[in-house]
């Protein structure tokens, strides 16, 4: 029997439904949702690094008439800001209409995404093969990063205070590097051991070449010719290598996923989709707003935050503190009256595991931004856990903006946990909500996002930096 009209009405007034994204999505828009995806994967290919991101969005900052901020600038309403903390991560900020005094609205994202780092002392030859040591940074699932192309990116610092940069396997014709794995043949022994344990963080070794210098004599021809050929490129030594930030990044570019092509598949989704949404939405304001916007794209948030380029770091404080000291405003006074939105990435529901999502409480593709008022880990552990009234805002602003949302929990409560860049901001007492793109495959080489979501993160960011309440 068909459902009366009075009964209709009151399920529509009471229940909150949950319908797919694209049956609220306003088609006007399927332009500008493609071209801004497009941008987006223009800038994932082009930063696989922290340092690349880095110099990208300063690049792309600058083109868009932002200038460097330095300590002791008189600000006026509207200028476009930008600090580089060591080029590693990047502050922007476009100076409001209003003091800073009633606060700042903020969005904090990371640029840094889970990778091989090299160790101090990484070549060595066994069995006439030469290899690099790697230090998985991040959580990573060891078996995910064996048998798949790998570039080798970063900076080698040397001792006269020049710095080279280092591109192996990024161009067109570059040779590509590779960690390998067991044959089935061999490998009963390995079947048998948990999936974390079956790859050891210690195997995780670059092979770099096999054919050895010739006319030479000793064990360690092969990595001998390695050297040389590192020496004839960029100019350094095996010793210079302890100085050294190199990075093992998936060789993939991010491409189109799907028949219809509604989902892009890249590494680094988490979290430079976000950044990137922020950064854009920033760049992209038409009319200087009320009050200031801040944008935060940090470093070091896969390994808790620490360091001089992470949000534990007194580097935020001290950007914020020189932007109100132009303005003659006590710093706690902006941050005590200021909201931030910690954009990070949220895990999709995906079918395929499905025991570890809480269907009711999962963020699902296609649905918009995911919040979420608390990460951490079962009992809530390591969260900031967002009061009511900071969820009710930004239901508020995302409403009034069209800004398509669902809120969510990263999965079952006892099935593990993360967290984000929320509890940092928080303790600084910034009211902080996390917001992000649901992601599949997260901290996988290869991840997958959902074009919708990313626009609907891209109008939610520019909702926050508009907003007058």
């Amino acid at each position: 029997m068909a459902e009366n009209k009075k009964t209709k009405d009151l399920r529509e007034k009471l229940l909150a439904g949950k319908k797919h994204g694209y049956d609220r999505f306003d088609t006007k828009n399927e332009q500008a949702m493609e071209s801004y995806c497009a941008d987006y994967r223009t800038f994932l290919d082009a930063g696989k690094t922290e340092r690349e991101c880095a110099g990208e969005l300063v690049r792309l900052a600058e083109a868009a008439g932002f200038r460097a901020f330095t300590r002791g600038m008189k600000l006026k309403t509207g200028d476009k800001l930008y600090f580089s903390n060591r080029s590693k991560s990047v502050y922007l900020a476009r100076i409001g209409k209003q003091p800073l005094s009633v606060g700042a609205q903020i969005a904090a994202a990371h640029i840094d995404s889970p990778r091989l780092d090299l160790k101090p002392n990484p070549l060595y030859e066994d069995g006439e093969l030469a290899y690099f040591k790697t230090h998985y940074y991040g959580g990573i699932r060891k078996y995910q990063w064996t048998t798949v192309p790998l570039e080798l990116r970063g900076v080698v610092a040397l001792k006269n205070g020049e710095t080279v940069s280092v591109r192996i396997g990024a161009d067109p014709g570059d040779p590509k590097l590779v960690i390998t794995d067991l044959l089935p043949h061999l490998g009963a022994e390995q079947n048998k051991k948990p999936l974390g344990e079956a790859v050891p963080g210690e195997t995780l070794n670059l092979l770099l070449g096999s054919r050895p210098l010739p006319d030479s004599e000793g064990s360690d021809r092969v990595k001998l010719a390695v050297m040389q050929i590192l020496n004839e490129k960029y100019g350094i030594v095996e010793e210079d290598l302890t100085s050294a930030e190199l990075e093992a990044v998936p060789a993939s570019m991010s491409c189109d996923i799907g028949l219809d092509r509604s989902m892009i598949g890249a590494y680094g989704h988490d979290d430079r989709v976000c950044a990137y949404a922020a950064f854009r939405a920033l760049v992209d304001l038409e009319e200087t707003p009320e009050k200031t916007a801040v944008c935060i794209l940090a470093d070091k948030e896969e390994i808790g935050s620490d360091g001089v380029t992470g949000l534990q770091s007194a580097a935020f404080d001290t950007f914020m503190e020189d932007l109100c000291e132009a303005q003659g405003v006590p710093l706690r006074v902006c941050l005590e009256k200021s909201f931030c939105l910690s954009a990070d990435v949220t895990a999709a529901f995906d079918p395929n595991f499905s025991d570890v999502f809480e269907k009711r409480n999962a963020a699902w593709l296609n649905h918009g931004v995911g919040l979420c008022k608390y990460t951490g880990a079962r009992g809530k552990s390591g969260a900031s856990d967002a009061d009511a009234e900071t969820v009710a805002y930004v239901r508020s602003l995302f409403d009034e903006a069209g800004v398509l949302w669902q809120i969510a929990e990263l999965g079952k409560v006892d099935a593990g946990g993360g967290g984000t860049v929320a509890a940092y901001m928080a303790n600084r007492n910034i009211a902080t909500l996390d917001a992000g793109v649901p992601v599949l495959s997260m901290h996988a080489p290869f991840e997958v996002v959902a074009k919708l979501d990313c626009y609907e993160t891209y109008k939610g960011m520019k909702a926050v930096f508009l907003a007058n309440k």
